[in-house]
């Protein structure tokens, strides 16, 4: 490892420490108590539903609608595959959702929706100025219907409140097979006098995130709330923050998703939500809800009123990439994969590669493996290219070494004289950096892959019992600084890897790496031992892995590079160039530093100015 390389290696490390420091989730300042691991264990909350109103103050607050009021809550049930929906006849609403293939991470059944946890409501604006609660009202539900839509088949289920013959609010909720949408239908008939067609509907939907994952920081810091404009603009509030959020769409909106690290409850319009309202919170002493989220949107109440209704779409379910781009427009923008150019790498190199593997082989810890050699093999020439060019720099050190040493403190001479040795030899000191640095695009996509790839969610691989979240093998009787109270095993194998692999480098050039320089390439991996312990064990299982693909790589590309045939190579192109003028940047840069040692010579040829002495 040469100067520059080592100069290379220390900017790739930085920019991985930057973007950690403003894309990792903070900590929160106090860490809650960890959930209890059973259903059992956990003190319930208050329930979220409210108690049904006595006679008297149903009329005074529902006026017209009181007698849609009366009546026994029942609850009805839609299956398939992948969802159990119980729909309450209080309001005709989802007042829970099971994912029937999901367990928590603490092997309990995994709901994305519950009584306690979550509560969905629409308010009907009166024409003389109340707010209905459809919550406040009972409904009578037609039972489970089968249902085919072409070749789709499911079932459906319908309520309805009646206010007065003909008058009617109707809600329809179908759910078909293999699916996690469920389709919702909202018709008002006959309502025109007793609703403002004016004003609209408006959807409150409360969302107190439960832990269902190994980590309680990753899975507070990943749930939040995205939403997607009409003029197709993602806005999201920043997962993190532990303050009061709240965010105004600035226009239509056409879903809402409220995602809980590895899955999301959605809400699809059907047209347009004509506005929207965003709210994050954070208990820090709550430990049974990690996260409170809020979405309120509005719906123009004619929507409701006419022929068909008003429809839109639940969406509860994983948050795979390709299941979520086949649910809405840009849905699947709730799988965070990074920024700008780090997405498209994950979306069009790392997630089809990881695809294609997972049809033929079982074991992702395998595919892992896979994938790092796949990527090493299309960055080979790139290595290539690096290792020549600093084989280039050992074979004319000695040549440097001879400038240094003819001009001695001249160092403007010495860079002039350097530089004219490269141009004239054909090789470039940042040459062996530059390829490396068209690898971090990916080094920092599977910094937000790893993290929120499903697919490893569940997956064990050796020790670890699940990829998606650190390993813990190590248990420490009490909390360290920046690491935690355990010791990722994965991390500890990356971490040492890269340490022999700093020191066969240094071995190998002894005479680059000194000083700081040296000191600082041994703790720049340590310091990312701290930094990526709570890491998803498949993120430091690929690290770990890179890293002995290397040894291997390097040793192979080595045997390509004769150091002899190089340097008589070199001195052919230096005899070969020798009369040659340099052209483009290189004259350029040459005219700067030859116009700099002019100056420094004039400014040392003058004799020393004599202070003027002052008038009196």
């Amino acid at each position: 490892m040469d100067k520059n390389q080592a100069t290379g290696l220390m900017l790739i490390s930085a920019l991985l420490l930057a973007y950690l420091f403003f894309f990792k989730p903070e900590p929160p300042k106090e860490q809650a108590a960890k959930p209890a691991t059973t259903a059992a264990a956990t003190k319930p909350a208050a329930a979220a539903t409210p108690a049904p109103l006595d006679s008297a103050t149903q009329a005074r607050n529902l006026g017209a609608f009181a007698a849609a009021a009366q009546g026994t809550a029942e609850t009805v049930q839609l299956r398939n595959d992948n969802l159990t929906v119980t729909l309450s006849s209080r309001g005709g609403r989802p007042e829970a959702v099971l994912l029937n293939k999901e367990k928590t991470f603490f092997g309990q059944p995994f709901y994305l929706l519950d009584k306690q946890s979550g509560h969905i409501d629409v308010l009907l604006p009166a024409q003389d100025g109340r707010r209905v609660k459809l919550s406040d009202l009972n409904f009578r539900s037609s039972g489970v219907q089968p249902v085919a839509e072409g070749e789709k088949k499911g079932q459906r289920v319908a309520f309805t409140a009646e206010l007065a013959p003909g008058q009617q609010i109707q809600q329809t909720y179908t759910l078909l097979d293999n699916s996690y949408q469920i389709d919702y239908n909202l018709k008002l008939v006959g309502l025109s006098g007793l609703v403002n067609g004016q004003e609209p509907l408006t959807l409150n939907w409360l969302d107190r995130v439960r832990q269902t994952e190994q980590s309680f920081k990753q899975n507070r810091d990943h749930s939040t709330i995205n939403y997607y404009l009409a003029e197709d603009d993602l806005g999201s509030i920043a997962e993190a923050s532990d303050k009061p959020e709240e965010q105004i769409a600035p226009g239509a909106v056409k879903w809402v998703g409220h995602k809980h690290d590895f899955f999301t409850a959605g809400l699809i319009a059907g047209k347009e939500f004509t506005k929207g309202k965003f709210n994050s919170n954070v208990s820090l002493e709550d430990s049974t809800f990690i996260k409170t989220l809020q979405s309120t949107v509005q719906i123009p109440t004619a929507e409701a009123q006419s022929a068909t209704g008003m429809q839109m779409q639940y969406y509860f379910g994983p948050n795979k990439f390709s299941v979520l781009k086949n649910v809405a427009p840009n849905f699947e923008r709730n799988v965070f994969l990074g920024w700008g150019v780090f997405r498209y790498v994950n979306q069009f190199l790392v997630i089809p590669v990881f695809s294609f593997l997972e049809q033929f082989i079982s074991s992702y810890g395998i595919i892992i493996v896979i994938l790092v050699i796949l990527i090493k093999l299309l960055f080979w020439p790139l290595v290539y290219k690096s290792y020549l060019a600093q084989a280039k720099m050992r074979v004319l050190k000695p040549e440097v070494d001879a400038i240094k040493e003819k001009y001695g403190d001249d160092q403007m001479k010495v860079q002039s004289e350097t530089m004219k040795l490269y141009q004239s030899t054909g090789s470039s000191p940042l040459a062996g950096c530059i390829p490396m640095l068209a690898t971090i695009p990916v080094l920092l996509a599977l910094f937000q892959f790893f993290p929120n790839a499903i697919e490893l969610r569940g997956e064990s691989f050796l020790w670890a019992k699940d990829l998606s979240t650190y390993d813990s093998p190590i248990h420490l009787p009490f909390a360290v600084p920046y690491l935690g109270s355990h010791i990722s095993l994965m991390t500890v194998l990356m971490t040492a890897s890269t340490l022999l692999m700093t020191w066969q480098s240094n071995q190998m050039n002894p005479a680059a790496m000194q000083g700081p320089m040296k000191f600082y390439s041994y703790l720049m991996p340590l310091i990312f031992f701290f930094v990526l312990n709570d890491y998803p064990a498949g993120l430091t299982w690929y690290y770990f892995v890179s890293n002995i693909v290397t040894f291997a790589q390097q040793a192979i590309t080595r045997t390509f590079v004769d150091e002899d045939k190089l340097h008589a190579q070199l001195q052919a192109n230096k005899e070969k160039n020798k009369d040659k003028k340099p052209g483009g940047f290189q004259a350029r840069l040459a005219e700067a530093m030859k116009a700099a040692q002019e100056r420094e010579v004039e400014a040392k040829k003058q004799p020393d100015a004599k202070p003027k002495s002052k008038k009196k």
